[in-house]
């Protein structure tokens, strides 16, 4: 039995128990919570893990569009929007992937192009075992979750 795929997905990865590398998967929570309420049933479906890796090409199958969701150091403003295209990456093991990475396992895989992607990339400043996020990082994280928001609700061609 097959289940229909929700057109959007967010996807946030990073450790809860890192101070700021929770960035990603905090977003993810919260957008999920606001969508509930907000958003037609179905339309997005929310996944958090704490790295990229090759089997989460197949969370891609099906999908109109995606955002990925991570925390980054050296950011001047409190969060940043990118396109992601597919791109090999050269490395020793098939964890912690770049969503580049991942876009071209997606592509090998499939033998299609993947669905227009993007990162949303939130100023972090701490990554602490056993810290929390910092207060910065949650001003930052707010104003992210603002524009995730406005990406779930609008059409394709006006958020990409």
């Amino acid at each position: 039995m097959s289940r229909k795929v929700a057109p959007l997905l967010v996807f946030g990865w990073g450790n809860p128990s890192r101070g700021d590398d929770a960035l990603g998967p905090l977003l993810v929570e919260q957008l999920a919570d606001r969508a509930q309420a907000q958003l037609p049933a179905g339309r997005l479906e929310c996944l958090t893990d704490f790295q990229l890796q090759v089997e989460h090409a197949l969370d891609l199958v099906g999908r109109e569009r995606v955002l990925f969701v991570d925390a980054a150091i050296g950011l001047q403003t409190p969060f940043a929007v990118s396109t992601v295209l597919p791109a090999p990456v050269a490395g020793f093991t098939t964890h912690a992937l770049a969503p580049e990475a991942l876009l071209q396992v997606y592509r090998d895989l499939e033998r299609t192009e993947p669905p227009p992607c993007t990162l949303l990339a939130i100023r972090a400043h701490r990554f602490e075992l056993g810290e929390a996020p910092g207060e910065r990082a949650l001003a930052d994280l707010a104003l992210a979750l603002a524009w995730a928001m406005e990406w779930a609700r609008l059409p394709e061609e006006i958020s990409a």
